[in-house]
């Protein structure tokens, strides 16, 4: 069966993680542990001695501290995790929005790698691999028994290597060769288009490159749609994973005037951070429609909850996924990371997102296509064993159904938004009054 809803770039970080991130400097001062502490740690050194002498196969060391420390960040959240060398390394791809590769975006189907789309003037779209190719060997290796992260793993690699792709193509009586040189990829980290008299935006992740990206965007489509004609814009977050924070923050600046956007409270009283709107809105208060579902996650909650309390733009969709927390960035020796949740961020009314999501102003679902109907898509935070309790978290949790449909035709949150912009479907929450901005007080 085809996993419809992973759509990866060849060459990115896989899996896409709810969380906003934020760089930080080793060396933190930690509060002297107790002699109770020293004893437990004591404990844990003569079982790790034990399992290396007496295990029925000899252990690899470093995987035991490895998943020891994770054992640690785990019991603490979902989001606190150690990195190695390798998987730090990959974080710094996914944020830095470029990498080594071929420039497909990729999903599997029938345990192959089936290309949804080679993006415009990258190697695999000069050497000619086409939309609905499957590839069956990377470098002559069979990619069947393979996961996707695997397979997009082996098709990253250095810039100026190539590698070889064996293609099995509709209509080719047999498989096709490609030698394809791997290039710098630069992922667009905001997809636009215009709708008529709308402007269309999508941001599908928050990355170093997002706020020059959405900028591009949106002068783009001031020079395509006369000011007189642009009836206003749809900001696309769903299915968005997060990000980085400042990147969230100045994507909502964007849009904004004034007001705070985002604050950031950590374990002590005193150590909060405020972000706020700089002068000047980007659209020249052009209506807003913010789209969101339970795919909606982290930074993009950050933006979709910036521009509703601040009554900038009305949201539309189902509950965002929740994740409130921020997670600091801390390098190890190695060239390792530790990755772990020092704080939680609330919207401008006060209020925390952790274990709650953004409700949207007008609710709007998306029914699935029926060889989607009878499976779980509904994706939270609140559903994630031992997730941080919001202080906002109610019974019902946080999070709805993450699914997206791959025609504008059938999506009906988006045809809703642009019924909204063109003054077809009316609602008291649209448009929203920035007099009546809900601030924290």
């Amino acid at each position: 069966m085809m996993r419809k809803l992973s759509l990866l770039f060849a060459g990115a970080l896989m899996g896409a993680s709810a969380m906003s991130l934020v760089y930080g400097a080793p060396g933190s001062t930690a509060n002297a542990a107790g002699s109770e502490t020293y004893k437990q740690l004591a404990i844990f050194g003569d079982i790790f001695e034990r399992v290396r002498a007496q295990y029925v196969t000899p252990p690899d060391d470093k995987s035991l501290v490895e998943n020891a420390i994770n054992g640690m960040l785990a019991s603490l959240d979902p989001h606190s995790s150690y990195m190695n060398a390798e998987q730090a390394q990959d974080m710094r791809v996914q944020t830095k929005g470029e990498f080594g590769g071929l420039g497909i975006e990729v999903t599997m189907e029938n345990d192959l790698v089936k290309v949804i789309t080679p993006i415009d003037d990258t190697p695999a779209a000069k050497a000619g691999v086409l939309a609905g190719d499957y590839i069956a060997k990377i470098d002559g290796e069979e990619v069947r028994g393979l996961t996707l992260n695997d397979a997009v793993e082996k098709m990253r690699g250095p810039v100026n290597t190539p590698i070889k792709l064996t293609i099995l193509r509709q209509g080719a009586d047999k498989p096709i060769e490609l030698t394809v040189v791997r290039d710098i990829i630069k992922v667009k980290a905001v997809k636009f288009r215009v709708e008529n008299d709308i402007g269309y935006m999508k941001i599908t992740s928050f990355t170093e490159k997002t706020y020059d990206d959405l900028e591009n965007a949106i002068d783009s489509i001031k020079k395509q749609v006369p000011a007189d004609k642009l009836k206003g814009y749809v900001l696309d977050l769903r299915l968005n994973p997060g990000g980085l924070l400042d990147q969230a923050v100045s994507v909502s600046d964007a849009f904004l005037d004034r007001g705070e956007i985002v604050s950031t409270r950590g374990r002590d009283p005193k150590d909060v951070t405020r972000f706020d709107a700089r002068a000047g809105d980007d659209i020249n208060g052009k209506p807003m429609i913010v789209l969101v579902n339970g795919g909606s996650a982290s930074a993009s909650e950050i933006v979709a909850g910036a521009l509703q309390d601040l009554r900038r733009a009305t949201v539309v969709g189902t509950q965002s996924f929740g994740k409130g927390s921020v997670q600091t960035i801390i390098p190890l020796g190695e060239n390792g990371a530790l990755r772990l949740t020092t704080a939680l961020y609330y919207t401008p009314s006060g209020k925390s997102i952790q274990g709650k999501g953004i409700t949207p102003d007008i609710k709007v679902e998306q029914p699935l296509p029926p060889d989607l109907q009878g499976r779980d898509l509904t994706r939270g935070e609140s559903d994630l064993k031992g997730h941080i309790k919001g202080a906002d978290e109610g019974a019902t949790g946080s999070g709805s159904a993450a699914y997206v449909p791959p025609d504008p035709k059938d999506d009906l949150q988006l045809i809703y938004a642009e019924q909204l912009l063109r003054g077809q479907k009316t609602d008291p929450s649209f448009p929203p009054n920035p007099q009546k901005a809900v601030l924290n007080q």
